[in-house]
């Protein structure tokens, strides 16, 4: 069973929903039931795949064991807590890096369903450990947090001390009604994206072409830039899709869950898309990556200036996400453009005299969200691999 693709899923999710409202609305905590109900539909997502399952298992034992570790290290305050907390980061992060350097090479090793967004969690639980945000980590709450289902296989990413914070808590029936109601209200948008204007999208990926063809240099340009844009659109509402579903269920389960996108091709600049696009991601990146670079960076003074320091941050922001998505040279390439052009945005932001003057005009916000559109297309026409593969017809 796949979530939010199978219509199974969803018939698994009428009783799930219905008993939480029942325990919702009559004031009860949620917490054991989540639990609960995601072992079980992990069972579910893994009825098929007992290796992928034997491996989720595996990796969730490695989590919980790693997070007491560092744990404990840091509240008996080791001599070597440091340099072992790394050694911990490192394992954790291993069966991810692992399975998508085998999946360039054609095997996938140590790879099941969810890795990508199970890894991010409990990444960023040890990141906290050592930065003393979170000082105790219950197991059966570490569990609920890494296997919380509604987000397991396409995110939003959760951040732990939020989620505790939202699943210890017993709402009044009246926030938890108002909850429910826009957990619905989610999950109907987020079919009608997926499943209405992704399937229109997707559709128009493979027949705009077909109309437009390839005979001249005119009609090959025109096919090539309505299949990019039709590719975007669709990657657009088939991801929000699954991440406002996923909101959806979570506010059933009394559960916040990030929004992932937020008019993501209103934005002016690149930034301010990626803070739109996928934001669980950038977010966790920029706080858990970008941040620590720049820190990093200043006190061992790698560079003169602190705009360099920030530009060669967004490079290693987006390279490291775009290896995220895979290993290979299109997706490198992805990253290497989108992170040189954030770097180009934020020198002109800093140090363009004409932009600051003008920024608030609405020429030429007209002509920078233009310009950012062919940005962010480009961008997708390297991600799919039509930049060096265009389409034929």
């Amino acid at each position: 069973m796949s979530f939010y693709t199978e219509p199974v899923f969803f018939v698994f999710l009428v009783p799930i929903i219905g008993i939480a409202a029942i325990l919702g609305l009559q004031e009860r905590p949620l917490r054991r039931y989540g639990l609960v109900v995601s072992c079980a539909m992990l069972l579910a997502l893994y009825s098929h795949d007992l290796l992928g399952l034997v491996l989720c298992c595996g990796y969730l034992a490695l989590s919980i064991g790693l997070s007491r570790w560092v744990l404990w290290l840091f509240e008996h305050e080791h001599p070597q807590a440091v340099a072992l907390y790394r050694v911990a980061l490192a394992l954790q992060i291993a069966p991810l890096f692992i399975y998508k350097v085998t999946v360039a090479a054609g095997a996938g090793i140590l790879g099941f369903l969810g890795i990508s967004y199970i890894t991010f969690k409990a990444v960023q639980v040890l990141i906290e450990i050592r930065d003393g945000l979170i000082t105790e980590m219950p197991v059966s709450d570490y569990l609920y947090f890494l296997v919380f289902f509604p987000t397991f296989t396409s995110g939003p990413i959760l951040r732990s001390r939020a989620f505790v914070d939202d699943t210890h808590g017993t709402l009044e029936r009246g926030e938890y009604r108002w909850r429910l109601y826009r957990g619905l209200g989610w999950m109907v948008v987020g079919a009608a994206y997926k499943f209405v204007c992704a399937a229109i999208a997707q559709w128009a990926m493979w027949f705009l072409p077909s109309v437009i063809g390839t005979q001249n240099a005119g009609t090959f340009a025109a096919t090539q830039v309505v299949s990019c844009v039709s590719y975007g659109i669709y990657e657009f509402f088939d991801f929000a899709g699954y991440s406002y579903m996923a909101m959806g269920v979570g506010l059933c389960l009394g559960v916040e869950v990030m929004r992932n996108f937020d008019k993501p091709f209103l934005a002016l600049d690149l930034k301010d898309f990626w803070l739109r696009w996928h934001a669980s991601l950038s977010t966790w990146v920029r706080d858990f990556v970008f941040m620590r670079y720049v820190r990093t960076a200043m006190e061992h003074k790698w560079f003169k200036s602190r705009l360099t320091t920030a530009c060669t941050g967004y490079m290693v922001n987006m390279v490291l996400i775009a290896l995220w998505h895979g290993v290979n040279l299109d997706y490198l390439l992805y990253g290497i453009f989108y992170g040189a052009c954030m770097a180009g945005v934020e020198v002109m932001q800093k140090r363009w005299k004409f932009y600051k003057q003008h920024r608030r005009d609405k020429w030429f916000m007209g002509l920078e969200w233009a310009v950012n559109m062919v940005v962010v297309f480009t961008g997708f026409a390297l991600f799919n691999g039509q930049f060096f593969h265009p389409v034929l017809v």
